[in-house]
């Protein structure tokens, strides 16, 4: 691991260590952690992950011990505000994923995709090298495998070098997934993105920028995937417990 938890800035929402980022600190900091060597976990923090994380200690610890947890959604920028934290935007992994493509445009850095349906990673990778040509995407793998196969797919990831993974396998078994296989991948930047794959290869449509920014996009999810209620019915629960949190 890189930069210890305990240098981290963070406001802290129902136990769990949040860094006070933006966008451009956060790309920053990923830039740093690649210059540094080494290898480190970024967890794009939402309040699903939040609520997830009240229920399992071992999810909960990982977070608190990566080296990097953005804002990732209105109810952490919201229940962070109640701390008197002055985080303004939300940090999600979909932005990241574009914004690191795009610098790996510029700067060579090589990346690897990993999860969601057969085909799908392939193609967020070929419509994001279209979009930022250059961009340096050394390999891609769906997230259709069984735990007994992780050895095998971490031996493969590794043989790519990759300097950013980026894993979309669903909170908390992407980070688990990371965690688990660092010694062998190597990479110097993980980060677990949920959805973004479905989105760049066209799978799901992102909500419109009039819902990104009254902070809705959530409700758009829900309505083309009402499969996601079971994560959405997280969301009052995560706001009851933040109204009752006196820590």
């Amino acid at each position: 691991m890189g930069q210890g938890a305990g240098a981290r800035n963070c406001v802290t929402i129902l136990g769990v260590p949040i860094d006070q980022v933006s966008m451009d600190q956060a790309l920053n900091r990923i830039e740093n952690f690649i210059q540094e060597g080494g290898t480190h976990l970024v967890v794009t923090a939402d309040a699903n992950g939040i609520i997830i994380a009240q229920q399992d200690e071992g999810f909960r610890n990982l977070i608190s011990q990566a080296d990097l947890a953005t804002p990732d959604g209105a109810g952490v920028l919201w229940a962070a505000k109640r701390k008197g934290s002055s985080i303004k935007e939300r940090v999600s992994g979909v932005d990241i994923v574009e914004k690191v493509c795009a610098l790996s445009a510029q700067k060579g850095y090589r990346i690897y995709f990993l999860g969601a349906e057969p085909g799908i990673a392939e193609l967020a990778g070929q419509k994001l090298t279209e979009k930022y040509p250059g961009c340096n995407i050394v390999g891609t793998h769906h997230g259709y495998f069984k735990a007994e196969d992780e050895l095998k797919i971490a031996q493969a990831i590794a043989a790519a070098q990759p300097d950013v993974l980026f894993v979309a396998l669903g909170m908390p078994r992407q980070e688990r997934f990371i965690q688990s296989t660092r010694p062998i991948i190597q990479a110097k930047v993980a980060v677990g993105v949920g959805g973004s794959f479905d989105v760049f290869s066209g799978k799901t449509k992102r909500a419109p920028k009039v819902m990104q920014a009254i902070h809705l996009e959530w409700m758009w999810r829900l309505l083309l995937n009402p499969s996601k209620f079971a994560k959405v019915k997280n969301l009052p629960k995560f706001a009851i417990k933040v109204l009752g949190d006196r820590s």
